[in-house]
């Protein structure tokens, strides 16, 4: 099938794409594919969103009376917590760009579906339930398009009666709209070293829960962000608990995922968060419907890699446009979403076809994107280098100058080392204890799952590759006791032994149906011996309104 622009991922990112084309190009055709079960089905943000991309992309939205977005900021809090207490944090003592008031509480699925059905309107194809399996290049090593996965394929290997073949989307420019870590975004990033000179990518894994709360505890507009305990001094991270619309609190939890300790397990960190005693109360006798995890792009203005390639670029959190301190990236997402697709209109109505867009990718650092994430760009290296207190302090203080004089006293600072790199070994770590808690408000990883309404056809190959199966029991499980049960947030991963009481006889065991698509198996795995397929196209989690 032949089109002018094929975008992968129906996120902020890419339907912003869609629309901006359609609205400057008219006649382009367009097409947009999706592997969740339908535009918003995968999408998982806090979340607090800036307007300014929903702004410039549909300037009427907020007379919309569909519009997905009704709950303005009124009150922000920013808290250090302890174990006991915390201590709130002035508001004028924090950088104006970390004020809220102005932005909008919400689902960011809401707002996708939304956005779906903007782009509909405008005669742009979306196709859910459909994934990118394979890039398609030309003779010249371009990028002709993607080619969508086979449904109906066994776990063995071979065609099942329901077989049905993928077919080759071909455009003239391939825009990838993935999110952090998209599989097919990797794959391009290293075909054409687009990442030769910028700083390693960062991550972090961000957990969120939706709870109805009762009404006498519910204040429509407050924001609350916290940082310090549960977590250590040396492991970066934070939390948001957000109220709006009738009685719903989203409450999140973000571990930076260059934490060194092996033990440690960011699902039960969140889970600990929630017995806060500044956070208890809010949840006491409410009801959580719904849980889901999702790596995040952390690593900003000096990790965001080369956008442009022969035949597409990079939009979105595939290219890794989040303001970590701001813990915000849709509002970049559109940004970029709408700059590349002008540069693309451009590049279409002077008959080019299957280059660079070279301008796209020139023009983004003088952008309201690079305006946004330029004064942030050493808050995550200072608190990697620095730790939570004196990191996150030097982090203010810069942010302060950049805002005052427009300038940092530290220069860019690099990210140093990737991830996967950061862990040390076992045997020299105080291994952590999570001990077994109470309260009503704690859940296991299964039963977070069936909330999460994960669904996969467990009748095909398994999504989750690895190089070397030999790699998670003779390598990682005595240097590093196998972390990945613990850094997955879903339970696919288990050490099986043959004799629990010996610990003899290890098995490695993938529970793939359980995946929720977050990626941070492809990301922390120390060994990068794992390696993130899309399933079936329509598998994973349905978040309903997160």
């Amino acid at each position: 099938m032949e089109y002018d622009v094929v975008i992968v991922g129906a996120g902020p990112a890419g339907l912003a794409a869609a629309i901006r084309l359609r609205q400057v190009s008219p006649d382009a055709s367009v097409v947009v594919i999706e592997k969740g079960s339908e535009a918003g089905a995968h999408i998982l943000s806090g979340a607090v969103i800036d307007p300014i991309g929903l702004d410039r992309l549909l300037p009427g939205w907020r007379e919309n009376e569909d519009r997905p977005l009704k709950t303005q900021v009124h009150e922000d809090n920013f808290f250090l917590f302890s174990e006991n207490g915390g201590f709130r944090i002035p508001n004028f003592l924090m950088p104006k760009l970390m004020n809220n008031h102005g932005n909008f509480i919400g689902s960011l699925a809401n707002v996708v579906r939304f956005l779906a059905s903007e782009a509909e309107a405008l005669g742009v194809e979306i196709y859910p339930g459909v994934a990118g399996a394979e890039l398609l290049y030309g003779d010249k090593g371009e990028v002709l398009g993607v080619a969508t996965g086979d449904m109906g394929v066994g776990r063995d290997g071979k065609p099942k009666d329901r077989f049905t073949r993928g077919i080759e989307l071909h455009g003239k420019y391939t825009l990838f709209a993935e999110g952090a870590r998209g599989s097919l975004s990797k794959q391009v990033i290293a075909k054409y070293d687009l990442a030769k000179d910028s700083e390693p990518q960062k991550f972090g894994i961000g957990f969120k829960e939706l709870w109805r709360i009762k009404k006498a505890k519910h204040k429509a507009g407050l924001v609350q962000h916290s940082f310090g305990w549960p977590l250590a001094a040396d492991t970066g991270g934070g939390s948001f608990i957000y109220h709006f619309d009738e009685d719903l609190v989203s409450i999140g939890f973000v571990v930076h995922l260059n934490y060194s300790n092996p033990t440690l397990s960011p699902f039960d960190e969140f889970q600990r968060f929630k017995t806060h005693p500044l956070i208890a109360p809010t949840l006491e006798d409410g009801e959580r419907s719904c849980y889901g995890a999702r790596a995040l792009t952390e690593g900003g203005w000096q990790s965001v890699p080369k956008l442009v390639f022969p035949g597409g670029a990079l939009i979105g959190c595939a290219a890794g446009f989040m303001n970590v301190p701001r813990i915000k990236g849709s509002h970049n997402a559109m940004l970029s979403g709408i700059l590349a697709a002008e540069h693309v209109a451009k590049a279409l109505a002077e008959s080019r076809a299957h280059d660079e867009v070279f301008a796209y990718d020139a023009a983004w650092r003088t952008s309201d994107i690079g305006r946004d994430l330029k004064p942030v760009r050493n808050v995550k290296p200072l608190w990697s280098k620095y730790g939570t207190y004196l990191g996150a302090s030097l982090g203010g203080l810069d942010m302060w100058t950049n805002e005052l004089f427009g300038l940092s006293f530290f220069g860019t600072l690099k990210q140093g080392k990737p991830d996967h790199a950061c862990l040390t070994p076992l045997s020299e770590v105080t291994p952590i204890a999570y001990p077994k808690l109470s309260s009503k408000l704690v859940f296991d990883k299964l039963s977070s799952v069936f909330v999460s309404n994960t669904n996969h056809e467990e009748d095909q190959p398994v999504h989750l590759r690895l190089a070397d199966p030999n790699v998670p029991v003779r390598d990682n499980l005595p240097r590093y006791g196998e972390p990945a049960p613990l850094y997955c947030p879903a339970g696919v991963y288990e050490v099986v032994y043959g004799d629990e009481a010996t610990k003899s006889d290890p098995r490695f065991v993938i529970n793939a149906q359980n995946c929720v698509h977050c990626k941070t198996c492809d990301i922390k795995d120390p060994a990068q011996n794992i390696t993130w397929a899309p399933p079936e196209g329509g598998g994973g989690p349905n978040y309903p309104n997160m």
